[in-house]
């Protein structure tokens, strides 16, 4: 990695900084291997270690790079591309999709699904915990939410605790694809990662994160609504009916 002094530059050290680091990636690095350490880094740049551990830090949140307890911070493998584009209506859990039921619970949504879905916001809804797995990885947790009108012969009581939730969650998709889905449309939007999100997805609570929120119509209304949080530093969301491909970052 050749030395490259940023003083004097009019941009923000740190910034002009991590295009330098991320063009020494591409160049001088392989996926995997180990960075020299941050004093090494400082003294090769000219810059405090200060500015160092904030260009780095950011070219870990854009998914560059890796900080491995015990390793050290490693070049990051490529984001893998994520299709999530509406080519084809279908609803969640149909078979050969890419995602793992997690969990059920019977709950109030939050104040936005609850407008979404012209629900009173204290009624119960059927909530749904699914992570989707790609290429082996966890990219995503959802939160998919369904009206109890929606799916009449799902037991709206609460849960027994001795009752296994995923056989609950599973119910609630299998009487969901009885339904003619109409259509669906979705919107992505900057996110944060949620306490239950981050421990799903091994991220600290608050990472950024790509948010999908999905309506699915029934009848000229919203049957269902999933929130779905995908990493950002991992994945890029692709809008094709392709299989997921690796993409170069």
């Amino acid at each position: 990695m050749g030395t490259t002094q940023v003083e004097g530059v009019p941009e923000t050290k740190y910034w002009h900084l991590k295009t330098v680091l991320s063009d020494a990636l591409d160049s001088e690095f392989a996926v995997g291997e180990v960075l020299p350490n941050e004093r090494a880094l400082a003294a090769r740049f000219g810059v405090a270690r200060a500015t160092l551990r904030q260009a780095l830090e950011q070219l870990e949140l854009e998914g560059r790079l890796q900080r491995r307890r015990g390793v050290g911070t490693t070049v990051a493998p490529p984001r893998i591309g994520v299709d999530v584009g509406p080519t084809e209506h279908s609803w969640p859990g149909f078979m050969g999709d890419d995602w793992q039921t997690e969990g059920y619970a019977l709950e109030a949504p939050p104040a936005s699904v609850a407008r979404v879905l012209d629900t009173g916001g204290a009624d119960p809804l059927h909530t749904v915990r699914r992570t989707r797995v790609t290429h082996g990885q966890p990219v995503a947790a959802e939160l998919l939410y369904v009206p109890v009108p929606s799916v009449p012969t799902v037991s709206s009581a609460p849960p027994d605790p001795a009752d296994d939730p995923a056989a609950r969650a599973r119910e609630v998709l299998r009487e969901l694809r009885r339904l003619r889905l109409e259509g669906q449309d979705r919107a992505v939007e900057l996110g944060s990662a949620r306490a239950e999100d981050a421990r799903q997805l091994d991220r600290l609570p608050g990472a950024p994160m790509l948010v999908v929120t999905t309506r699915y119509l029934v009848s000229g209304r919203v049957a269902a609504v999933s929130s779905a949080t995908y990493r950002a530093d991992t994945c890029r969301l692709t809008f094709t009916d392709g299989q997921p491909v690796p993409l170069a970052n």
